[in-house]
């Protein structure tokens, strides 16, 4: 009988031992999982911390860019009347305010009307219209039209002081749409409107026609 009972002491010895040992080793690796979910968290909170601070940047980036955006301020305005209907003048009007519209001059620099719109010719989409030629006779040529847009333009100028027109042609003839001495003839390669801008910033030219009016409005570019 006291065999047995030292027989199953050491059996029973052996056996916490061994579950001693198992819990020990279930401990040790439970604590390098938690230090490596802890290495983890760091880890990602670190790479949050990095996210905002790249979003703050970024917000504070557009910030700068809306702050620095330059304020536009209309400086003259002027229109005229449309008198001749005819429907190739029209479409020239429209399709030269069109590619005017949106210029800007930058201060000291000098416009030039026709260098801006280049030759009016068929392969642009523009009709033959009355023109005038330099003995004041009426004859239809591609462009027809563009006159009364540099002349509503020439008057918008006029009204800037620190706009200095360069060059300036009156018709041969009488024109409706503006008074005498107003006029501003231009024919690409012959006759143009130039002025300079000797303002202290640059200027945008805004052109426009709703078939009844031309507009020109000159706003300045701060």
């Amino acid at each position: 009988m006291i065999k047995i009972n030292r027989k199953f002491w050491v059996i029973a010895g052996v056996v916490i031992l061994l579950v001693i040992s198992i819990g020990i080793f279930i401990y040790s690796n439970n604590l390098n999982s938690n230090k490596n979910l802890y290495q983890a968290n760091r880890t990602s909170t670190t790479q949050n911390q990095t996210t905002n601070s790249n979003t703050l940047d970024d917000n504070n980036v557009e910030q700068h860019n809306n702050n620095s955006k330059k304020i536009e301020e209309q400086i003259s305005t002027f229109s005229t009347k449309i008198y001749d209907h005819d429907s190739a003048r029209q479409n020239n009007i429209a399709l030269t305010c069109s590619r005017l519209n949106g210029t800007v001059v930058a201060k000291g620099e000098t416009f030039s009307f026709t260098n801006t719109l280049g030759p009016s010719n068929q392969s642009k989409g523009y009709q033959k219209a009355d023109i005038l030629d330099n003995k004041g006779h009426k004859l239809k040529e591609y462009g027809g039209g563009n006159c009364q847009i540099s002349s509503t333009l020439y008057n918008a100028v006029l009204a800037v002081p620190n706009l200095v027109v360069t060059e300036r042609h009156e018709h041969s003839n009488y024109v409706p749409y503006i008074q005498k001495g107003k006029d501003a003839a231009v024919a690409y390669g012959s006759y143009d409107l130039k002025f300079r801008n000797d303002s202290e910033n640059d200027i945008k030219i805004l052109t426009s026609t709703d078939g009844a009016t031309v507009t020109a409005t000159l706003v300045s570019i701060k």
